[in-house]
C-alpha cells in the first residue's frame, strides 16, 4: 500500500475516501463541461451523484490512469441561485441549472434538482 502526503499536490485520505486539493478550480470545470485532471495523471470520470440530506451534493469520481477513487463535495445552492430558480418556475418556466449551461432541473420527490450536480434547488408545488 502506498502512503499518501497531505501536500497540495496529492489527494488527502480521509474517512477512506480520497478528498481532492484545489476543488473550487475543479468544480467550475465540471460545471463548465470540461475534462476534470486527476491528481495521479489522467483524467477523473464521474461515477455517481449522491444527493446529500443538507440540499448539497457529493461526486464520486475516478481517475483514468491510476483507478484510484475521490470524493468531491458540491456545496448547496445559494440564497441567490435558489431565487432565481423559484422566479422562473413561478413564471411558468422549465427551470434549469444556474450552475450547468442548459441542463433542465428534475423533479425528485418535493425538491427540484439537477441530475448533474445533485443540488436541490426549490421546492415543486
Amino acid at each position: 500500500m502506498t502512503s499518501l502526503h497531505s501536500d497540495g499536490g496529492v489527494a488527502a485520505e480521509s474517512d477512506r475516501r480520497l478528498t481532492l486539493p484545489n476543488e473550487d478550480a475543479l468544480l467550475r470545470l465540471y460545471y463548465d463541461g470540461g475534462r476534470l485532471p486527476s491528481p495521479a495523471g489522467g483524467f477523473l470520470v464521474v461515477l455517481g451523484v449522491r444527493p446529500e440530506d443538507d440540499a448539497s451534493a457529493s461526486l464520486l469520481l475516478e481517475c483514468t490512469s491510476s483507478s484510484l477513487r475521490y470524493e468531491l463535495s458540491v456545496p448547496k445552492a445559494t440564497r441567490s441561485e435558489r431565487k432565481r430558480v423559484r422566479t422562473l418556475i413561478d413564471e411558468g418556466g422549465d427551470p434549469k441549472c444556474p450552475r450547468h449551461q442548459g441542463e433542465f432541473l428534475v423533479r425528485i420527490r418535493h425538491d427540484f434538482a439537477c441530475s448533474s450536480c445533485g443540488v436541490r434547488y426549490a421546492k415543486a408545488k
